[in-house]
């Protein structure tokens, strides 16, 4: 059976398939990129708590400038759920300025710690210790956390098992032929937590090594595709190649 079949119908948007779909490739392509690029020692962050205020910043910006806004939130001792609570909004909405967005997401970073201390005491210890499922549905419940920040948030700073999937997730498996260019979250973050050993460490390696695939040679525009390590598999038929090489 043809991928596109096998998985792109299965996360159509709007689609609710009965289980997930495993799709073999995903670990094949997992080892390729381990081999080619080595350890990714990604989420690049200090903390757990610094983990969560850089997947709540990088939401539609670049990780470049999420750094400089965490560089001045670290600079200025706001680093911490009780001081991010207390801070004036408007002096952190100047601190987080270069992450973009920075009313909507200065309200979403103080939404969070409300959320923090009302639930859970204040103890980021306490919060990852709820289950997955029940703390995602938590998570989701709080002003601007959506599917790809919650997951990240238990994933990468907690050490729940869920993989997290993003653009860079969509633009590669849809140009290689896995998956519809408008997959279902859901559907898909399924598909890869059914095709890999659950294990914690392989969903948070195998994430890293996609984003650096995305940034690198599975560019939005000029797709380097010669280059990348994931080309052998890139089918003849897929929609680079048919563009001849663009995308």
């Amino acid at each position: 059976m043809a991928k596109q079949s096998r998985l792109g119908a299965a996360v159509a948007l709007g689609q609710v398939a009965p289980s997930p779909v495993p799709v073999p490739e995903l670990e094949r392509y997992y080892q390729t990129l381990s081999a080619a690029l080595g350890p990714q020692h990604w989420w690049p962050a200090r903390t757990p708590f610094e983990v969560i205020i850089g997947a709540i910043l990088t939401q539609n910006t670049a990780w470049s400038n999420v750094e400089r806004a965490i560089s001045n939130l670290r600079r200025e001792g706001l680093l911490s759920p009780l001081a991010l609570e207390r801070v004036d909004r408007r002096r952190l909405e100047r601190l987080i300025r270069s992450s973009g967005y920075f009313r909507q997401k200065a309200r979403k970073l103080k939404e969070f710690v409300r959320f923090l201390r009302r639930d859970f005491c204040g103890s980021l210890t306490r919060m990852f210790r709820t289950p997955t499922e029940e703390l995602r549905a938590r998570l989701l419940a709080v002003h601007g956390i959506g599917r790809e920040t919650a997951d990240s948030i238990l994933l990468y700073a907690g050490g729940h098992r869920v993989f997290v999937v993003d653009a860079y997730t969509h633009r590669i498996l849809a140009r290689h032929g896995l998956a519809s260019d408008k997959a279902n979250y859901e559907e898909l973050r399924a598909s890869f937590e059914a095709s890999l050993p659950r294990d914690a460490a392989t969903y948070n390696e195998f994430h890293g090594l996609i984003v650096n695939v995305g940034k690198n040679w599975c560019r939005t525009r000029e797709p380097r595709c010669h280059e990348c390590p994931l080309q052998p598999f890139l089918p003849e038929t897929g929609p680079v190649h048919l563009a001849g090489g663009r995308a």
